[in-house]
Formats: C-alpha cells, structure tokens, sequence
C-alpha cells in the first residue's frame, strides 16, 4: 500500500469521529489530524425505528467537513464505518444512499461481531495483555469479547449503549434510584442469555471506548494522577463503584463541571458506567484496565497492514515507531549503545541481580535516549525525558515508561531526581536505585561510542575484583577518546555497582586501517 495518509472516519451512536493517520517518510506512523462532532443518533430514532431528517442532514454536513479535512490532508484514502444507530435504523439504505450522493462516501455498515474484533484488534496491539475480557460501550450497543493468550475466543453485540439507555431511563440526565434498578435488571437480563460471560472468574475487565476513557480522566483528577494519560491505566472495582455514585448524585450542571469530564457527555456517562458495573459484576472481573485504543485504531490497522494487522509484540513495534518519529538520533550509534549496553547488563547480573523487567527498561531506554536530539542537542536528555512521557509508547505500564524516561535521560542521581519530582509519587525507593544505576550503565554505554563510529565490534567483559574490565577484541581506532570517558564515569559508576569501569584495549588494539 503506497498512500502516506490514510483517514478513518467512525459514525458512531454518540459522536462521528475523523482520525487521519500518516506515514512520514522514514516509515512512522503517527496521527496527523482529528475531528470530533457529537452526533447522539441512538437518541433521534423515532417511534417508525427511523433516524430523522434532520439528524441526516446535520450527519452529510458533518462528513462533508471531514472530506474537506482529508483533502487538506492530501489522504490518499479515506475509510468510512457506521455502527450500530445506523446498523439497526430502518431507514439505512436511505442514509447510506443520501451520504454516497451527497459527499461521495462508501459507508460501511459494521455488524457488532465486526465491531467487537477491530475494538479488540486496536487493543491488543496496544497491551501487553495476554487473557481477559473487553468491553466498548457505544452509544447504541455495547460489545463484549472474551480474549485467551492474545486471540479472541467469544464475542457478543448487545443492543444497548450509553445514549439509548439515556433516553429509556434517565429523566433531565438524572438516573434515579428506581430507573437504575430497571436497568441494571435489563442489562443482566441479556447477559443471562450469554452464560460464558461468567465462566472465567478474576480476570481484567479492559475497557475502550469513549465511557470508559471519561472513567479513567475523572478518576485521575480527582485523586490528582500525576501522570499525563489513561491509556493502560488500572481502576479497581470500588474506585469506580465510589465514582458513579458520587457522579449520579450530582445535579446535571454540577456533573458538567466535574474535572476530567467533557460537558457533551456528562447525562449519557452515568448510564454508561452503569452498563460497566453490571458486566464487571456478570464476568466476576478482578479489575478494569483501561485502554486508550479501540475501534478507529483497530480499523487503521486492518487497512495499513493487511496482511497482517494483529503486532506480535507490542513494545518493540512501539519502540521502532517512536524512533522513527526522531530520525535525528544517529542510527548505528543507537544500535551501538543498545547493543553494548545489553552486554554489560547481563555481565553484571551475577554481581547485581535485578528484577528480570529491568532489562526491558534498558532495552527501551538505550534505543530511545537519543530522540531528544530532535528537539535540541544539547538539552537531548531533558527533552529525550519528555517525549517519552508524552509518547504513546506501548507495552510499558506508567511507572515503567517513567523509569525508562528517567535511565534514558540520566546524567546524573540529582537530575534524575529533578526530572521525575512530578511523579516520585508513582515509584519506590527501589525504582530509583533501579534508574541510577541502569542510568549510570546507559552512560558507560555511550562513553564507550563516544566518537560515534562503532570502533568496538565485539567487547570482552570481565569482572576481576572490584574492577569491571572491558577488553575490546580488534578494535578499529586508538579509543582514546572512549577511554578518558570511561575514566570520568568510573567513581560515580563504582559507587552505584560496586565496581569501577576500566577500558583495557593496548594488548588487544590493531592498527586501525581505513574504511
């Protein structure tokens, strides 16, 4: 597939939404552009099951800005889906017919069964998830899938959502207390009818879609979250059972002013988590776990690699994706540095055990400590720290991606300390013993390319007393310059690893010869 941008549009029962992907030249992908309109089709279904005129037109006016929006784009492709409003609308050949004439769009309808596999497809290409259950509440339906070792295993589309059950029990955005016994009996109702739904107790109830992204936002204000996203982020059972009764007790324009909530969702969110708490309960979930990916991200998959859509690991295509966003970090000195520094690690790991997930940590930190270059050289390691952050950088949990951010950036225990005083709050004692001393590591790493012309080729490493001797095997050049770096770190490492670096390389050095 040749087009650099593609966009996908979502006709959604609550809002219609436009994301365009591009694919920049160094073969990133990354969002270009997005649009969001709310639309609340599920509730301007008439007593006929019809979507009314207007609610048509307001919809073409809305595709129609979208198109213009891809033409600015130059998107060579545009993938347009409907889902459930239109799929159960009795007048949808008349709405897909007037769409096609009138903006020139081939909707497609998604059946829920193709729905609940592109929300899933979005979803584990963006967790390190491997069993659970996954759910996205929509406006006008709700799916529900069951995920074993990484595959969907059962799935099922219920003709409910967060906008249809607004209009059916609440009155003025108020969900009182009779009305939610009503229904939360209808929602178990349907579920009864699914008795997998019950059969695998204590598993992580993932959540996507717009409900439960306005869950998690409202959750991390009020208990002041430090960290900057909801994607992979875990609620318990209570957390959220607290949140819905705090937010259904609150008048509508008190709820509007809630933090974390978008005003244009703030009647239908309460039927919304209702649905959620029935089926956390219906599938006897250990936790939710929210995802920031869903449908859209899904679909954009499906079309960009059709072959083969579903990532096998996660984190490594996410941290190919991030460094080809920074093209500016030389490549083979990042290869370098990765690769020595993996060396070094397993080298000190009889001397210094460490958890087993570090080593992911150095792995992503060494591939990643350059990309701040992109912004400036010479503050890389503070900007290197931000865009990690502020990256989605997957298959890492919040306190990793910061550990990652904080051995990435390291120069020294107080700026480490410096760059991550916002999120302390989110690590322990024994992370940043972790972030020194793979930071100091990462360092030693980089000293020893600091010419950046990959002299070492291959590195003998051994621990003889309390020095770590580094003996390169035919090296190209005289490293004099590596080897006074390595010198300079050698206290501040010795104090960190109880060993003190040592560059060894007269007896093995051959004269360099040209290249």
């Amino acid at each position: 597939m040749t087009e650099q941008r593609i966009g996908i549009i979502d006709i959604g029962s609550n809002s219609v939404r436009l994301v365009v992907y591009e694919r920049t030249a160094n073969g990133a992908h990354r969002v270009s552009d997005s649009s969001k309109r709310p639309a609340r089709l599920s509730e301007r279904i008439d007593e006929n099951g019809r979507i009314s005129g207007t609610a048509i037109d307001e919809l073409i006016d809305t595709l129609t800005h979208f198109t213009m929006i891809c033409t600015h784009n130059h998107t060579s492709h545009i993938r347009a889906v409907a889902t459930a409003a239109v799929r159960n609308a009795n007048n949808r050949s008349e709405i897909l017919g007037r769409i096609k004439a009138e903006t020139g769009l081939t909707i497609e309808l998604l059946s829920g069964e193709d729905e609940a596999s592109y929300g899933f497809l979005g979803m584990i290409n963006s967790l390190t998830i491997r069993d659970g259950f996954l759910i996205d509440i929509g406006g006008g339906s709700t799916e529900l899938s069951l995920f074993r070792n990484r595959a969907l295993v059962r799935s099922v589309s219920f003709p409910f959502g967060c906008v249809n059950l607004n209009k059916r029990y609440a009155a003025k955005g108020m969900l009182q207390d009779d009305a939610l016994k009503s229904l939360e009996t209808y929602v178990s109702e349907a579920v009864r009818n699914e008795p997998w739904i019950g059969e695998t107790p204590g598993m992580p109830l993932v959540g996507v879609g717009g409900t439960v992204r306005a869950l998690g936002k409202m959750h991390q204000a009020a208990y002041k979250y430090p960290f900057p996203q909801t994607h992979n982020y875990p609620i318990t059972g209570e957390q959220a059972d607290m949140l819905f009764h705090q937010m259904r007790k609150l008048p509508l324009d008190k709820r509007r002013k809630l933090p974390g909530l978008s005003k244009d969702r703030a009647d239908v969110v309460v039927p919304g988590v209702a649905i959620l708490r029935v089926l956390f309960r219906a599938t006897k979930a250990a936790y939710y776990r929210i995802c920031g990916a869903g449908l859209r991200d899904g679909l954009f998959h499906a079309t960009r690699f059709p072959n083969h859509p579903k990532q096998v690991d996660v984190l490594k295509y996410s941290l190919t994706n991030l460094s080809a966003l920074h093209p500016e970090a030389p490549k083979q000195h990042v290869l370098q540095v990765n690769r020595i520094s993996l060396e070094l690690y397993d080298a000190l790991y009889y001397l210094q055990p460490l958890p087993l997930q570090t080593r992911v940590l150095l792995d992503a930190a060494s591939q990643l400590f350059r990309i701040g270059a992109s912004i400036d050289y010479y503050e890389y390691a503070r900007h290197s720290f931000y865009l990690i952050i502020n990256s989605h950088l997957n298959g890492l949990t919040h306190r990793e991606m910061i550990m990652t951010a904080a051995i990435a950036s390291y120069k020294s225990k107080g700026r480490a300390r410096q760059h991550i005083s916002e999120y302390k709050e989110l690590l322990n004692k024994s992370d940043l013993d972790v972030i020194y001393k793979l930071g100091a590591l990462l360092q030693l790493s980089t000293a020893l390319d600091r010419t950046e012309t990959q002299a070492i080729a291959q590195l003998n490493v051994q621990l003889s007393g309390n020095q770590l001797l580094l003996r390169p095997i035919k090296p190209r050049g005289t490293l004099d310059v590596e080897r006074r770096e390595v010198e300079e770190l050698g206290s501040e490492f010795k104090k960190l690893w109880g060993v003190a670096p040592s560059l060894d390389y007269t007896a093995t050095h051959v004269p360099s010869t040209t290249i």
